[in-house]
């Protein structure tokens, strides 16, 4: 009798987990090819993703294609602007005194000197402003474009227009004229000059001509201080004392780490953290990392447990019982509102007050920054990100020039390489220079989390097993945005009224995203406005804030360092020694530290 064959023994679970397993890197291998298309194309687009581009183009072509009253509404203006010129040009031709038929944008001070109005120059200037308000009528109020995708063409035609302006030309530019009459020529040979001595630095990876004047821990970062903590990702920094007695709460300041720290602590007559010390506040700062490849893989939290938790953990250390004032600018906001989010949730109150300096915690309104973030952009910066592991410094800054074009690139070509001459560089400047990095997966999921999902704002950020919301912040919170924000705008910041159910003393300062923040004492023309909101006071919007809200000349910082007096014990104390030795905090190297100096 012939037996049946015996089954041939198989491990099905086994069997599934391989199949799984070489399912996964299949997937992985055609992801690869993916990220390796599109990281070989960013450096061809500047980092732009062209089908987010061309979504854009195709949305607003077929809206407007689809929209005849537009069209003649954009031919009626063309013809009433060709009327205005036309008349212009012949009063002109009687009066050259004759006033303007346009004024440019505010901020657009390309045609501000005397040269711009003489003729011909005038009709050049007046033809193009009149251009560039036909194309924004162009580019806006197309019935049924995506505002998103709006936004990007009128962004798009308006930086091809000033590729276009008069006074990128010399032949067309009074004052380069006027320049090159004067020194028979020299500028453009100062020019070259200049030229050379910038793409000879470019290519040698060194920082732009006048940085060598400041350099941290010589002329600027200056103010005594030791690193008391390192870790991987921070060095924290505390700053000797220097007056008798001092507020027994301590300060901790949480920079953005996409800058490097000391734009906190500059030359010393506008360093911020040297007038905190000098007003009786012990004051910690954190120092960050400048990531390599090797942190690829660095995320959102790494950040907060690595950074503003262990900053805390190590004052807490060195100032036993005391709470502790924190501060946080920019990014470093976000990620210190997010960090007093999840502290108040876990019943850890060592915290007295949250300040914010120019950050935002709800982004559906994020700014011109939003210009570049998309879902189809998002997957193309991770791929060049994914490429080297990090997002370069030079990738940053060119978002940054595209957005102040104007002040950034043309006027600098102009002056430079026309005119032959140098703008001075301040600390500011040299600071702004000295750029950092980003790791991959902190970007991916700072964009994907909080700029696109607005998770934070919306309660749906997990910081372990529970959601870290704004409304879990209990201390008292003094928020700054300044008025030509373009990083983050006021009208976004101004929103942790609705967002925190606590007491919020909001600022709005003159200045922009980093001058609005350094201004010091002493700064001529510099104003700002300041208002209280107790936790159970009704919200009123931006518009009704600014009419009713009156400003007051002089630098904010007096006022925010007697806000944080108010909130600290009545009674100063003795200064603290730097670091404690006996519980594992010895001081290490003097301020700036190590990490400043990392490229």
């Amino acid at each position: 009798m012939i037996k049946a064959a015996e089954p041939f023994p198989v491990d099905l679970d086994a069997t599934l987990s391989a199949l799984g397993a070489d399912e996964a890197s299949e997937a992985e291998a055609f992801d690869a090819l993916n990220r390796m298309t599109e990281a070989l194309m960013a450096p061809m687009t500047g980092g732009l993703s062209p089908a987010a581009l061309s979504l854009a183009v195709f949305d607003w072509a077929m809206h407007l294609a689809m929209a005849p009253g537009k069209r003649l509404e954009l031919l009626h203006k063309a013809l009433r602007k060709s009327n205005r010129l036309a008349v212009h040009l012949a009063a002109c031709a009687t009066d050259p005194q004759t006033p303007p038929c346009i004024e440019p944008l505010p901020g657009d001070d390309r045609f501000a000197s005397e040269g711009w109005k003489h003729f011909p120059f005038t009709l050049l200037s007046q033809a193009f402003l009149l251009n560039q308000q036909w194309w924004h009528n162009v580019t806006n109020d197309v019935p049924g474009v995506t505002p998103h995708h709006e936004d990007v063409i009128s962004f798009a035609a308006r930086q091809m227009l000033d590729v276009f302006s008069p006074s990128n030309f010399a032949w067309s530019n009074p004052d380069v004229l006027k320049k090159t009459a004067e020194t028979g020529g020299m500028n453009f040979v100062d020019g070259l000059h200049n030229l050379v001595d910038d793409m000879n630095r470019r290519l040698t990876s060194r920082p732009p001509a006048g940085t060598e004047e400041y350099v941290p821990g010589k002329t600027v970062a200056v103010t005594p201080g030791r690193v008391v903590y390192r870790n991987r990702l921070i060095e924290l920094i505390q700053y000797a004392p220097t007056t008798e007695t001092v507020h027994a709460e301590p300060i901790l300041i949480v920079p953005a780490w996409i800058m490097k720290y000391y734009i906190l602590d500059l030359s010393p007559q506008n360093s911020l953290i040297r007038y905190l010390v000098e007003r009786g506040h012990t004051v910690f700062c954190i120092s960050w990392h400048n990531p390599t490849a090797a942190d690829r893989d660095l995320g959102l939290d790494d950040y907060r447990q690595q950074g503003v938790m262990a900053a805390l953990d190590a004052i807490e250390a060195i100032l036993p019982d005391r709470k502790i004032h924190a501060t946080g600018y920019c990014l470093g906001g976000t990620l210190l509102s997010i960090a007093a989010s999840a502290m108040a949730r876990a019943g850890d109150d060592r915290l007295a007050s949250v300040t914010l300096l120019a950050a935002q915690i709800d982004f559906t309104e994020p700014g011109e920054l939003a210009l570049f973030i998309d879902h189809s952009q998002l997957n193309f910066l991770e791929s060049m990100m994914w490429n080297r592991g990090f997002l370069s410094a030079d990738q940053m800054a060119g978002a940054f020039q595209l957005l102040k074009s104007n002040d950034l690139v043309w006027s600098r070509i102009v002056r430079d390489y026309m005119m032959g001459e140098r703008q001075p560089l301040n600390d500011l400047m040299a600071w702004n220079a000295d750029s950092t990095r980003m790791p991959f997966r902190m970007h991916s999921e700072y964009l994907q989390r909080l700029y696109l999902d607005n998770d934070f704002a919306a309660g749906r950020y997990m910081v372990g097993d529970h959601p870290a919301a704004p409304q879990n912040i209990r201390v008292p919170i003094f928020a700054v945005g300044t008025e030509r924000d373009h990083v983050a705008p006021w009208r976004s910041v101004y929103k942790i009224h609705a967002l925190a159910d606590t007491e919020v003393t909001f600022v709005l300062t003159s200045g922009g995203h980093n001058a609005g923040i350094v201004s010091e004492p002493g700064h001529p023309h510099r104003h700002f406005r300041m208002t209280t909101k107790a936790a159970a006071d009704p919200c009123i919007g931006t518009g009704e804030w600014l009419r009713d809200t009156a400003a007051e000349d002089g630098s904010w910082w007096p006022r925010w360092s007697d806000w944080l007096a108010a909130r600290s014990s009545p009674s100063r104390v003795a200064p603290p020694t730097i670091g404690a030795p006996e519980r594992g905090y010895p001081p290490h190297e003097p301020g700036p530290g190590t990490y400043v100096f990392e490229r």
